[in-house]
């Protein structure tokens, strides 16, 4: 039995006994992290250097990107040096950061989904007040807020996580620090019940945010069935889709994490689960976001063949500041290219 003060490391959850399959499991994450950075930083890099995809689609798939980046980067780098060092463990300070941050980042996202909706709504259905509703300033809010609150309910998940006793050990079924494994260690009934309060505002929230891109793209695919052209309905179908697969993803992987049923749960389908929702999402946004998107791959086409944009990352800070600082004229409506 020991207390949460005195507790000064966590042990994570290996992934195998044996050297051969710590390296491989190594390699696994590696590849896919890779895939990850290189991925999301060509997107970042295109959009940023890009002045025709300066409008607010693009904006918010570049935060999108970046928060990608940041999830990945918080769980999938302690990982693979718990595996290539063979060993579990993890500071308790370091394990408060994670979960901290990696809350922050998944909460972000999806508010930001959400927020990325009303683009698509606003884009189809009210094409004529576009410019007004999603000027770059309404933009730097709407992503500043999306990042906001994903930050204020990570911070109010964290502490209350950190406040409870843990008297059950300090190993994690798990290979990063999540709530609902910490919350197994706990010795307190009562102090769980609290953040098992706290989860269920969280999810009421949550649920909120689900019914309103519901109900944006129920709209959205009346909007789009209404138009003529065969033409324009594929143009507008090709920036929805992208960003539904997206939500789709996200939410099923974390309902199913979150809120799956004690009977069916096993340290086995809790860490594939888990590689789901926090591994498998930033390192595949890229790819569908790119499939169905002609603009976007024009520009990374010709960030490929002209690379001088991407030559350094002070180049990249300076492209991405023209995003947020670029003027009216630049964040062009969407619709204007489907109508054509």
């Amino acid at each position: 039995m020991s207390n949460s003060s005195s507790i000064t490391q966590f042990l994570l959850l290996a992934f195998a006994d044996t050297r051969e399959l710590q390296l491989l499991h190594f390699g696994l994450f590696l590849g896919i992290y890779l895939a990850a950075l290189l991925s999301n930083g060509l997107i970042i890099t295109a959009i940023a250097c890009d002045h025709r995809l300066h409008t607010p689609m693009y904006f918010f798939l570049l935060s999108l990107s970046l928060l990608d980046l940041g999830s990945i980067s918080t769980t999938v780098p302690k990982a693979m040096a718990n595996s290539l060092w063979g060993t579990r463990a993890i500071p308790y300070t370091g394990c408060v950061a994670q979960l901290l941050f990696f809350f922050f980042f998944m909460s972000a996202e999806y508010f930001l989904l959400t927020v990325m909706a009303y683009d698509r709504y606003v884009a189809i259905c009210k094409p004529l007040h576009y410019g007004t509703l999603l000027g770059s300033r309404a933009c730097v809010h709407m992503a500043a807020a999306a990042w906001g609150s994903g930050f204020l309910n990570a911070l109010l998940h964290t502490a209350n996580t950190f406040s409870l006793p843990l008297c059950q050990g300090n190993a994690l079924d798990q290979f990063f620090c999540e709530i609902p494994q910490i919350l197994k260690l706990s010795c307190s009934h009562s102090d769980s019940l609290r953040e098992v309060g706290l989860l269920v505002v969280s999810v009421c929230l949550g649920s909120g945010c689900f019914v309103f891109i519901v109900l944006s793209y129920v709209q959205i695919f009346r909007a789009v069935l209404r138009i003529p052209s065969e033409q324009g309905r594929h143009k507008a179908f090709s920036t929805c889709l992208p960003h539904l697969a997206v939500v789709s993803l996200f939410v099923s992987t974390g309902i199913f994490a979150y809120l799956k049923p004690p009977s069916i749960s096993s340290p086995v389908l809790d860490l594939v689960v888990a590689v789901l929702y926090s591994v498998v999402p930033p390192a595949v946004n890229p790819l569908i976001y790119s499939m169905r998107n002609q603009e976007l791959k024009d520009a990374l086409w010709k960030l490929m063949t002209r690379p001088e944009c991407s030559g350094s990352l002070v180049m990249v800070l300076l492209c991405s500041s023209s995003v947020i600082t670029g003027k009216e004229k630049q964040w062009a409506p969407l619709r204007k290219s489907s109508s054509a």
